[in-house]
């Protein structure tokens, strides 16, 4: 992965508030109703935001693959993309 590839991964991170929704869903509970993910209202109550601020952030968490949707019912549950982050920070550190 090249530096110009990291683009998208580097703006995503970049905002306090989206480290703090993806620390949100990897340290979520393991209830089977959390295995398929966080919806927007859990991920308020984690990190003390209001829906549409949280909605904002996911949209460009999701653009930059960082997080997976799941749609259950009118329901969007969200999940880290392991993979992907693992391979930016990759990526970053043969960049760097």
């Amino acid at each position: 992965m090249s530096l110009s590839d990291l683009g998208p991964f580097l703006h995503a991170i970049a905002d306090p508030a989206r480290r703090r929704i993806l620390q949100a869903l990897k340290t979520s509970p393991s209830s089977s109703r959390e295995k398929s993910g966080l919806c927007a209202g859990d991920l308020e109550d984690c990190v003390k935001l209001s829906q549409p601020t949280v909605s904002h952030h996911m949209k460009i968490l999701e653009q930059a693959g960082l997080v997976m949707v799941k749609k259950d019912g009118t329901w969007r549950r969200y999940r880290r993309n392991e993979k992907l982050i693992t391979e930016c920070i990759r990526g970053l550190k043969k960049a760097i």
